[in-house]
């Protein structure tokens, strides 16, 4: 390693944007910006997982009641509602999938500039939204393959032969362990490429294959440096986690609202996209958001002074 190439930090930059949090949305306070910065938080963060409660019931007596209506309409009927079912399911994810990449862009942009808006980055960003949508189709569409591909070791002794999983437990155990920690590798490595790639389209006003490329290249050249921060948003997101139960217990599961639970974390929202960008940015201009305009609150954060020499009194 020559004396050229950048020092990749891990805490310092985690500092840096606890501080940026601060001035983003306490210096000073802004309820309106909050709740727009919160939108664009909630849009960049859709698709995540809620809850519910369960009640008591007579699972049996339900099910017999279930497939007694289901038997009463007619077939071609109940394959229409089906077909129709899906359809509109497929509809909804589709529109979520869309508005979670469309959103990335503009919770960045809110984050970058210090602002709460939703038109402006909504119509900058729309070629690089729509782009970066299409290609994680491509990538959810690919991993399915593969993860169908993958699940035949297991799959078709199971089809073939009712009995094999009674009399094969040994291997099918191991096979499907071995499927889901492939998987698990699949989905991590998306993940962190997907992390560096939102910024990457954002600076360099790119498609999302040419993000996905430089974000491939980027890690390659920088495992440790990339290992040891996945390692730290790992510890971050638990972290994060105990937060959100907490606030949810505290605030009687008001959190679990959509976009409710958002405006009230907002603050780890923006912590962690600003740790993302903070980190991305030691590797160059290239990876700078900030590398055409900082905003003036953020000078003495993302510029500090320097320091002093031995030379200078103090």
């Amino acid at each position: 390693m020559n004396g050229d190439e950048p020092k990749i930090e891990i805490f310092k930059p985690f500092g840096e944007a606890f501080e940026l949090m601060k001035k983003i949305l306490f210096q000073p306070f802004d309820f309106k910006k909050w709740l727009v910065i919160g939108f664009t938080a909630w849009l960049a963060s859709l698709s995540g997982g809620g809850g519910g409660f369960n009640y008591p019931y007579d699972h049996r007596q339900n099910t017999q009641k279930f497939n007694e209506t289901i038997s009463q309409i007619p077939q071609p009927v109940l394959i229409t509602g089906i077909c129709v079912l899906i359809c509109v399911v497929l509809a909804l994810v589709l529109v979520v999938a869309w508005l979670r990449a469309r959103g990335g862009f503009m919770f960045t942009d809110c984050v970058a500039k210090n602002r709460g808006a939703v038109v402006a980055p909504w119509r900058e960003f729309r070629t690089e939204g729509n782009s970066y949508f299409l290609f994680t189709l491509l990538v959810g569409f690919v991993l399915l393959i593969v993860a169908a591909l993958l699940s035949l070791p297991f799959m078709v002794p199971i089809i073939a032969d009712v009995t094999f999983r009674h009399t094969h437990a040994v291997y099918l155990i191991s096979t499907i362990a071995a499927w889901a920690f492939v998987m698990i590798l699949f989905l991590v490595a998306w993940s962190v490429l997907a992390s560096f790639m939102v910024p990457i389209m954002y600076v360099r006003r790119c498609r999302a294959f040419e993000a996905f490329r430089t974000a491939a290249r980027l890690i390659s050249e920088h495992p440790g440096e990339i290992l040891l921060y996945w390692l730290f948003l790992i510890v971050l997101a638990v972290a994060s986690a105990i937060v959100a139960f907490v606030v949810t217990c505290a605030t009687c599961c008001i959190t679990a609202i959509p976009y409710v639970g958002t405006v009230i974390l907002l603050p780890v929202f923006v912590l962690l996209r600003s740790f993302s960008l903070l980190f991305i940015r030691q590797f160059g201009a290239d990876y700078d958001v900030w590398a055409r305009f900082i905003p003036p609150e953020f000078l003495p954060v993302l510029m500090p002074p320097p320091l002093p020499s031995a030379s200078e009194p103090r």
